[in-house]
Parts: C-alpha cells; sequence; structure tokens
C-alpha cells in the first residue's frame, strides 16, 4: 500500500516538517530583531573632554561597565572603576591604559552587596579623592534561581543593585556637590516594567530570585527621581536609563540546559557592550545634559516612564525605607 497516496505523509515527515518550520521561524526572528536593533541604534556623538575630572564607574570590569570606563579613560578623565572582582579589574585597567594611553586609571575594591564594603570604599574616595564630577552606577545582578541573602540581612540583587548604590550616593554626595556642576547617572532596564516595589515588604527575601530584577530596576527609578527632586539646586544632576538588552556577563547565572537556547539569542540578538554603554555615556558627558534633571533615557533620547514608577508619595515612601535599610546613621551624609 501506498502510504503516501492513501494516508498522506508517514508521521516522522509531518514532525520533520513542523520541526523545520519552528526552526525557519526562530531563525528568521532572530535575525529581524538584529536588523530593528540596528536601525534603531543611536550612538553618543558627543566630543567632551574630561580632562580634570574624576568619574566612578561601578562594575566597570565588564561588560558596558569596561566599555564606559574605556570611553571616559579616552576623553581623558580620571577613572576609579569600582569593582569587587578586583583582580579581574586589574587586568581590564592595563587593557584600557595601554589601548588609550591614559595612565589615570586605579581599581578599588566594592562589594554593593555588603554595606561595609561600601562604606569602606567611600570613606577611602573622600579622604584620597580631590573631586568627584561623575557617578555612574552601573554595577548590577540577576540572581535567577538561588534565594540568597547579604551579611546586612538584605535580599542580594536588591542590595546589589538599589541599596548599594543608595548608600554609595549618600557617602558620596557631599563630594559631588563640592566638584559641581557634577552628575549621577544610574543604568536601569525597560524590564521595570515587569516588577513593582512593595512598600510592605522592601526587602523581599522569600520572593522569586529572577522577578527581583526587575523590581530592583523598578526602585532604580523612584530612587532617581527621588533623588533628583532633593538635588534641585544644587548643581548635581541624577538621571537614569535604559541601556537596551546587552551581551553581557548578567545572564552567567541562568542554569544548564536553559542557558543554551538563551545564548542563541544573546549573541544573535542583543547589543555588543559597546553599543550597550552609549546611553550611559550620553548621559554622563552630553552637553545637552548639562540641566537635565530626573530623566528617564533610551537609545541616547529621552523616553517616557510609565505613571506608575511616577508616583511621587511612593518615590517618598521608598527613600525613608531605604534610609532604614542601609541603617544611614545621624552622622552619615543626608540628602
Amino acid at each position: 500500500m501506498d502510504l503516501d497516496k492513501d494516508q498522506g505523509m508517514p508521521c516522522w515527515k509531518i514532525y520533520a516538517a513542523t520541526i523545520a518550520s519552528a526552526l525557519f521561524g526562530f531563525v528568521l526572528t532572530l535575525i529581524l530583531i538584529r536588523i530593528y536593533n540596528y536601525c534603531t541604534l543611536k550612538l553618543c556623538y558627543s566630543r567632551t573632554n574630561l580632562k580634570g575630572k574624576t568619574v566612578i564607574i561601578t562594575g566597570a570590569n565588564s561588560g558596558i561597565g569596561k566599555e564606559t570606563a574605556r570611553d571616559m579613560a579616552e576623553r581623558e578623565a580620571r577613572v576609579i572603576m569600582a569593582c569587587r572582582n578586583t583582580e579581574t579589574a586589574e587586568k581590564v585597567k592595563e587593557e584600557i591604559i595601554a589601548q588609550t594611553k591614559n595612565p589615570n586609571i586605579v581599581v578599588r575594591k566594592l562589594d554593593l552587596s555588603s554595606l561595609k564594603s561600601v562604606r569602606e570604599f567611600a570613606s577611602e574616595i573622600n579622604k584620597t579623592e580631590s573631586r568627584l564630577d561623575i557617578l555612574i552606577h552601573n554595577a548590577g545582578m540577576a540572581n535567577t534561581f538561588k534565594r540568597q541573602v547579604t551579611e546586612d540581612g538584605l535580599e542580594v540583587t536588591m542590595a546589589t543593585n538599589q541599596y548599594g548604590p543608595f548608600l554609595l550616593t549618600h557617602l558620596l554626595i557631599d563630594l559631588l556637590k563640592k566638584s559641581k556642576p557634577s552628575r549621577i547617572v544610574v543604568v536601569s532596564s525597560s524590564l521595570y516594567k515587569l516588577g513593582k516595589i512593595n512598600l510592605n515588604n522592601p526587602n523581599p527575601i522569600d520572593a522569586l530570585p529572577a522577578y527581583l530584577y526587575y523590581v530592583s530596576k523598578y526602585a532604580n527609578i523612584l530612587f532617581t527621581l527621588e533623588l533628583a527632586k532633593r538635588l534641585e539646586g544644587t548643581g548635581v544632576t541624577a538621571n537614569c536609563l535604559h541601556p537596551g538588552l546587552i551581551d553581557s556577563g548578567i545572564w552567567r547565572n541562568v542554569p544548564f540546559p536553559m542557558n543554551l537556547p538563551l545564548q542563541l539569542i544573546v549573541k544573535t540578538c542583543f547589543k555588543t557592550p559597546k553599543e550597550g554603554a552609549q546611553t550611559t555615556i550620553y548621559c554622563a558627558v552630553s552637553q545637552a545634559l548639562a540641566c537635565a534633571n530626573g530623566k528617564y533615557y533610551s537609545e541616547c533620547h529621552e523616553a517616557e516612564l510609565s505613571p506608575g514608577v511616577k508616583d511621587e508619595l511612593t518615590a517618598k515612601k521608598y527613600w525613608s525605607i531605604c534610609e532604614n535599610l542601609v541603617q544611614l546613621k545621624k552622622d552619615d551624609p543626608h540628602i
């Protein structure tokens, strides 16, 4: 009996055709996404020279932090690479010095998940640096599956992405004011739209770890908007941004085998670190943003935020909660 004529195609042919069709659709989607990213990519064309200026970049040993550090070095700035892994950072420092011929780059130990480390770093900066013109909160992590609590009792993703930067900003604010006009740049993400702050549970140690990355990015924006409001008239500005989806180390925590298809997507569709650093650089150096304060940027342009994250009362309440969580002391600088 002829199966192809009397009963249609054999099952294995149907399955093969289905799989081939799905793979074709998947590959085509990746190609279209890459084309879209290429067409919408915006670069920072500012030629601002930063000679005589000091820039701190957290998480500057890899990804967009590294590319931001390289760019600042090319602009002749004094670059302070604030990193948890100082061994890697030292190698990156030497690489950047060799490429830019700017020897004024230093590595300082900073673990944003540790309030003690934040205080030690800030103390050293305040003692050794005469000025601070740009503070870039770049470091971030995504604790995908494993619940972790820091030595301070804080959920590790929230501590690294929000509470550490919050404390660090307070401890360095006097130096920033002394160096005015100065800027604070916070790297957030459009993925904030998938999260929301629960003011009744701001330290959600029992929440799904992967979800807390979105929450931390939401928190970054609340923090930036309230910070900008409090800094009005001081000569210090604060703005935040979405860098885009980047091929960076933040995806390394995704376990096998889920990381296999993800890596294919990351390598083919996402921005390179250099491309992803452009909006950070734009916020840090563009003369067009000299007076910009409390804004959100994407692709080197101001972007719109969702209404919920702009709620001033929520931001004010969350600020007070953060002060308690980071154990801000009476003799600490207050913003």
